[in-house]
């Protein structure tokens, strides 16, 4: 797996073994970054369910201000602290070994805190619904701001959360990417 763009662009980053972490493939990284904002200056990242991190570490090469990986997964965060060090990251970066739900219950009442938020769950469980309707709740997405999930094809997920509403929807094989904002 490799940093598509930035200025850790080109640079390498460490994937999971085994089957227990789906990292977001490159074509469908590149996607969501081409349809996000290009300068991501300033901006502040939440990343639940985050993996190998490669979704933040894509944002805080492109300029992102800082970044919240959620994992629950030991190994998941020991992986993202690895590649964090690798970019030479670590300063932009928090790394949370709890489950998103929880993660996100821990923000909630702080006010709109991300510019963008990042859900990419294990396929199918219904992760996206549950975690969605969380995000909307806690209110920690800011005005102008995505929400974005990734998803298997086969999962049903609705087109709004309180008020989060499905802005875009792209497919990619068995992949979809669902981007939300807020509904002003």
């Amino acid at each position: 797996m490799r940093i598509i763009g930035g200025t850790a662009r080109g640079r390498r980053i460490k994937a999971p073994k085994g089957s227990t972490i789906r990292p977001t493939a490159d074509r469908v990284r590149e996607a969501l970054f081409n349809i996000l904002p290009r300068d991501l200056s300033g901006k502040q990242v939440l990343d639940l369910f985050a993996g190998s991190g490669s979704l933040s570490l894509e944002a805080l090469s492109r300029g992102a201000a800082a970044a919240l990986l959620v994992d629950e997964s030991t190994e998941a965060a020991d992986l993202i602290r690895g590649n964090l060090e690798t970019l030479g990251f670590t300063d932009r970066a928090r790394v949370w070994t709890v489950p998103a739900g929880k993660a996100v219950n821990r923000l909630a009442g702080g006010g709109p805190a991300y510019d963008a938020i990042f859900l990419d769950p294990p396929y199918d469980g219904g992760w996206v619904n549950r975690t969605m309707a969380l995000v909307a709740e806690a209110g920690i997405l800011h005005a102008g701001g995505a929400a974005v999930a990734e998803h298997s094809v086969r999962e049903r997920v609705e087109e709004k959360y309180g008020e989060l509403v499905r802005r875009d929807r792209r497919r990619y094989g068995d992949t979809v990417l669902s981007f939300f904002e807020l509904d002003n």
